[in-house]
Order: C-alpha cells, then structure tokens, then sequence
C-alpha cells in the first residue's frame, strides 16, 4: 500500500523537514491564546462525560436499544482514538493552527447536528464526525502552545493551566451534562456549537501558526487501523442480539481482526508510522498501554453503566446524577497526588498494581448493587475506591508509558496512551455492553411467565404495567451487575499483570531523563 506523500513549503518558499518551531516572538494577549486553546480542550476532554448523563433520555427520544445505546459513547471514542495520532501527524504537515482552527469549526458544526438529530442514525454521525474533529483539534491544541508561548516561565505556566483544565473536564461534563439535560439532552450538543464557533474565529487573530514540516500522511494505517476497530467492536455489539454464533457477528470479529493485523503489517514496515513499532517493541511500554487499555474499559463502562443505573432505577434527576459522580473526580485528584509522592520512593509496578486491584474491588462493589441499593451505601464507598484506583494506576503508568523513548518521539508516546485508553474503552465497552444485554435477555426470559400469570389472574392494566416495570429494573440492575463482575476481573488481571511484568525500577525511571507527559 502506498502512502500519500506531502511536501510542505515554508511560507518563504523554501522546503523544509526540520520540525523546528519558530520563536514564539511578537505574539501579545497570551492570556486570550491559553483561553482559547484550553476552550477546545475542555469541549473535547467534557464531551466523553457530558453525553452519558443524557443517555437515558437519548434512548427513550430516538429509539436506541439497549444493545444499541453504547454507539453514542463508542462511535465518538473510536473516530476520536483511531484518528488521533492522524491528527496530530496533518497538523505537522499542514499547520497546527490551521487544522486546530479546522477541528475546532467541525466540533462545532457536528454538535449542531446531533442536537437537532431526530434519528438514531443521525445522532451516531454526527458522533463520528466530533470524533474525527477532536482528533484534529485536541493533538495540536497542545502544540500550539509550543508555538504561542515563549519557551521558559509563560510555557511551564501555560502547560499547567492546560493540564488542569484537561483534568478538569470529566467533573465539568458530569456537572454541566446533568444541569443542561434537566433542559433538554439536546443542549449537551448545542452548547458546543458556539464554542466551536468563536474560538475559531479568535485563533487566527491569537494563536501562532507553526511551521510546516515535510512528511508523509499514513493513510493505509489510518483507515485500517480504525475500520478494524470499527468492524470489531461493531461484531461484539452484534453478538448481543444475534449471538456469538451469527455468521454476520463472526465476520465482523474476524474481519476487524484481520484489518488490525493488517494495520499492524503496515505500521512494522512504514518509515511514517502512525505508531512507530520502536515505541512498542519494549516490555516496560507494552505493558504500559496494555493495562492502559484495560483501564479505558473500566471507566468507559463505570460512567456508562452508573449513569443509566442512578437514573432509572434510582430516580435521580440528571443533575443530581452528575452531582453524584463529583467524588469520583475528587478521589481522582487526591490519589494522583499521593502517586506522585510515591513515585519518587517506590516502584512503579506496586503503586499502579494497587491501583488495579483497588478498581477491581470498586467494580466488584458495582456488582453487588440491587433494585433499592442506596447511594451513600452501595455507591459512594465503591466510586472512592475506584477513582482512587483509578489516580494510582495514571501517573506510574503516563511514566512508565514514555520511559526510555527517545525525545524526539515522547510526545507520540504520550499519544499512543492517550490513544489506547481510548480505544480500550470502546472494546470494553462493547463487550460489557454485549454482556449485559445478554444477561438482561435471560432475566427478562426468566421473569416472563410472572406477567402471563398477572395477565391470566385478571390484574388491571396499569397493575400489569406496574409489574413490568419492576420486572424492567430488576433486568436491568441484573445485566448492569453482571458486567461489573466481569469488569473487576479484567481490572485485577491488570493490576496483577502490572506487578508481575512491570520490571523499571523507580531509580531508573526519575534518571531516565524525559520531559513530563501530559494525559487527556
């Protein structure tokens, strides 16, 4: 396969390949540019959260079954993860503040869409297209700060008000999610619309251009790579309705198998990776993303799962919903905290082993919920202990991720992490999603011949109606749980994977000597 070939003129007329950015001189208002650029991080980082507070109300406007209501999460991630280092390779090529700006504008224009979608399919589109927007836009609003801010105090400063609003995206979407869904669901969509809008306009007034670089677009990797995920996880959705042994859900499995491999071939070979093999081809690394995969499941299905589960069984309005998930965060931020104390004194293997383990119990927690579970009993202690889990297992392991990478490919090492966890999140999320319609199927099966009998005794109606819906909530809270069980072996395997096979000593990884790696 070829690959398509760009050779990028500086704007002197002369060629180049350096990668060298220009001096961040002349540029006033920095203040405006950070503004700007972290706007298009929050509006990428709060839209993985923001939907899932609305996913009830989604379902029950437009139809989604409960097999497929795990698109809305999946089709934003996989366009979003799949075409991420794409992304980030155009912006190179092309110009960051050009494809930032271009990324920022179809955020916008696709939010628009989904919030006036009347239809399952159309709301799914207009998800892939913020995917593919968010890959253009959230690599480079990174790199232009590099290109804005003059190197020393304005940068370190700029890269940390970056960094925290990053961190602070997922509260900011459970929050803003709950109190714009209490309007309508359609308002987590329109808000970003003029967002999109205005920082686009003020990027070219604000933010630098970088210079342009002479290389090559990895489209081959780019399109198997994601249409294999695609086909995969669109497989293991299938099998939920039509089960493991339908032709159709074993050809999309196989064939979404048979791409990566491809994508694979293709990245071993390509002098342009997408994924350089060299980042890879290490056991403290491959470890590293492989966990991170895991991970991604683990809280793509939390939020999926809890939010639908608060709402419709517990009967919590949906910002009170978002509200509810504030300690996740909370656990979070204190657990990094004492990650990063610790990274210093011990090895990387035990702190994110721990972490592992610790979200393995959280979502065993998760497991254990019933039809009249309370939050401060059966939800709060679970979610502290997951997210600080979850705060122990990110730092070691944004390290370990980029330990020994040379420093011209740090920053693809940071985005194959971010990649992955990504990715990790739509397969897990597809097949804990599978597992619980499954299991939902069966417990409907099995509570059935209770509303024959109701039927047959000469129950009114609405007492028919009333028994369906309890025998609605305890399906659903059978299917939700049992996913959980499933989700908590997965993350204990990781975490014990993470002790056995993490090998870098914590001495070995504060003298490898790489500039730190941001997250989100």
């Amino acid at each position: 396969m070829s690959e398509e070939v760009i050779n990028a003129d500086r704007p002197d007329g002369r060629q180049t390949g350096t990668g060298a950015e220009p001096a961040a001189h002349g540029h006033r208002n920095l203040g405006i540019a950070l503004a700007l650029i972290c706007m298009a991080q929050l509006m990428v980082v709060l839209d993985g959260t923001i939907v899932n507070i609305a996913l009830p109300h989604i379902k029950g406007d437009l139809g989604f079954s409960d097999a497929s209501l795990p698109w809305v999460v999946n089709a934003y991630a996989l366009a979003f993860g799949g075409l991420l280092l794409l992304g980030g390779r155009i912006g190179d090529i092309l110009g960051r503040r050009k494809v930032f700006v271009i990324g920022v504008v179809l955020f916008g224009l696709a939010s628009f869409i989904g919030g006036i979608a009347q239809s399952e399919t159309v709301l799914l589109i207009s998800r892939i297209l913020q995917g593919l927007a968010a890959a253009a836009a959230s690599p480079n609003a990174l790199a232009l700060i590099t290109t804005t801010f003059p190197a020393g105090k304005e940068r370190n400063r700029a890269m940390g008000v970056y960094a925290a609003m990053s961190g602070a995206g997922a509260a900011v979407g459970l929050i803003l999610g709950g109190a714009l869904t209490e309007a309508s669901w359609r308002w987590t969509f329109f808000i970003n619309t003029p967002i999109g809008l205005l920082v686009a306009i003020l990027a070219f007034r604000y933010l630098g251009e970088s210079e342009r670089q002479t290389g090559k677009f990895d489209l081959p990797g780019a399109i198997t790579g994601t249409v294999g995920l695609t086909s995969l996880v669109y497989g293991l959705t299938h099998a939920a309705t039509n089960g493991w042994g339908d032709a159709l859900t074993l050809t999309y499995i196989l064939g979404g198998l048979a791409l990566i491999a491809i994508f694979l071939g293709i990245e071993a070979r390509s002098r342009h990776a997408l994924m350089p093999f060299r980042i890879l081809a290490n056991r403290t690394r491959g470890i590293s993303f492989f966990v991170m995969l895991i991970v991604g499941a683990a809280m793509f299905s939390m939020f999926y799962f809890l939010g639908i589960f608060v709402q419709s069984i517990m009967g919590y309005s949906a910002l009170k919903t978002g509200v509810s998930f504030l300690p996740f965060s909370v656990g979070i931020v204190v657990a990094a905290q004492v990650a990063s104390t610790l990274v210093a004194r011990m090895d990387p293997r035990w702190i994110a082993g721990v972490g592992g383990v610790l979200v393995g119990a959280g979502m065993f927690g998760f497991s254990r919920l019933e039809v009249d579970s309370t939050y401060l009993t059966h939800l709060l202690p679970y979610i502290l202990v997951l997210s600080f889990g979850m705060g122990l297992i990110f730092v070691p392991l944004t390290l370990t991720a980029v330990s020994g990478v040379a420093a011209e490919d740090s920053g693809v090492g940071s985005a194959v992490l971010n990649t992955v966890q990504q990715i990790g999140g739509a397969v897990g999320l597809a097949l804990l999603g599978t597992i619980s319609t499954s299991a939902i199927k069966d417990k409907f099966a099995e509570l059935a011949p209770g509303l024959q009998q109701a039927a047959a005794s000469g129950q009114s109606p609405d007492q028919i109606k009333q028994l369906q819906g309890q025998f609605t909530a305890l399906a659903t809270t059978h299917g939700f749980t049992r996913a959980f069980l499933w989700s908590s072996a997965l993350a204990v395997g990781a975490g014990l994977i993470t002790m056995i096979g993490l090998s870098i000593k914590h001495k070995d990884l504060a003298n490898d000597g790489q500039s730190p790696v941001h997250m989100g």
